[in-house]
């Protein structure tokens, strides 16, 4: 079986409108894409951002006339500003899309494997994790800053500190690299939902706490902290992130493009001995540690 695919361009404002009345109209199914390279980070619990230049895709059966649909669009006000469409052969669209997530390496040690893969190593440390709702598959560059820094890191014991966890894939990659406890802070209880999921599914539920940041306990304190949010909230944040610092803690920020890496390092240079700052595409990891005395 074939199916028609449908591309809109339009624009935030229209967007929802159009997803209704193609979903009227008898689509398979509806997304959303962004249309002019525009991302949207780290958006409030309960959002739902979308860029201001939208496409919105629709999936059809084959024998579905576009000029039609376009029309009735049309008909209620619906004027995109460009459209195309495609002819899609069947496939098994379950399988091509896991096709699209294989294991991945960080490091010497540590495997990231989706459950319907084998590891390619299975006496390295494998951790599994399905692509989720919430961020952190670990295929973006600032988790695999993140995960390549942890790899190294001497975690053996160690009390680590997941700061805008998400999936938990940093706080549960620590777990599993010899940590001896890990908490997880993320302003979305659904992010702290999927870290649990996923610290169960690798056994290591047990050494993992998670708080809405303003519940995490006001006496604190780690021996490792990790956070990869946004250069913005890590600058503001210096101070607070630094106060849950053992001495001699040691420290990883990501979620920083390379021309702000220098307005994070000033911020964290009153408390850290920082070494230089690594990159993988635009984004870079800034890591230190803490300094024994003032």
């Amino acid at each position: 079986m074939a199916w028609l695919q449908l591309h809109l361009a339009t624009t935030e404002a229209h967007a929802d409108a159009f997803q209704s009345a193609l979903e009227d109209m008898g689509a398979c199914a509806v997304t959303l894409t962004d249309g002019a390279d525009q991302p949207v980070f780290e958006p409030p619990p309960g959002a739902r951002p979308l860029w201001q230049n939208t496409v919105v895709s629709a999936l059809f059966d084959a024998d579905r006339d576009p000029a039609l649909i376009l029309a009735a669009l049309q008909q209620q006000g619906l004027d995109a500003q460009a459209h195309h469409h495609e002819t899609l052969d069947d496939q098994a669209w379950e399988r091509a899309w896991m096709d699209d997530f294989a294991p991945m390496r960080f490091g010497e040690r540590l495997w990231i494997v989706p459950s319907w893969s084998e590891s390619p190593d299975p006496q390295a440390v494998n951790l599994k994790l399905d692509p989720g709702l919430a961020f952190g598959t670990g295929t973006h560059e600032t988790t695999v800053l993140c995960l390549e820094w942890l790899d190294r890191t001497d975690l053996q014991g160690k009390a680590v500190l997941d700061f805008g966890c998400g999936s938990g894939v940093l706080a549960i990659a620590a777990l599993l690299l010899g940590a001896g406890n890990a908490t997880g802070t993320d302003i979305d209880s659904q992010a702290l939902t999927a870290s649990e999921d996923n610290a169960r599914n690798n056994g290591v539920a047990d050494g993992l706490s998670l708080y809405l940041p303003e519940n995490l306990p006001a006496d604190y304190r780690c021996d490792v902290l990790v956070a990869n949010i946004l250069a913005g909230p890590l600058v503001e944040l210096a101070d607070q992130l630094a106060g849950y610092c053992r001495a001699g803690a040691s420290l990883a920020l990501s979620g920083i493009l390379a021309e702000q890496a220098e307005s994070v390092r000033s911020a964290y240079a009153p408390w850290f001995d920082l070494n230089p700052t690594s990159q993988q595409g635009d984004w870079v990891r800034i890591d230190g540690v803490r300094r024994k005395t003032e």
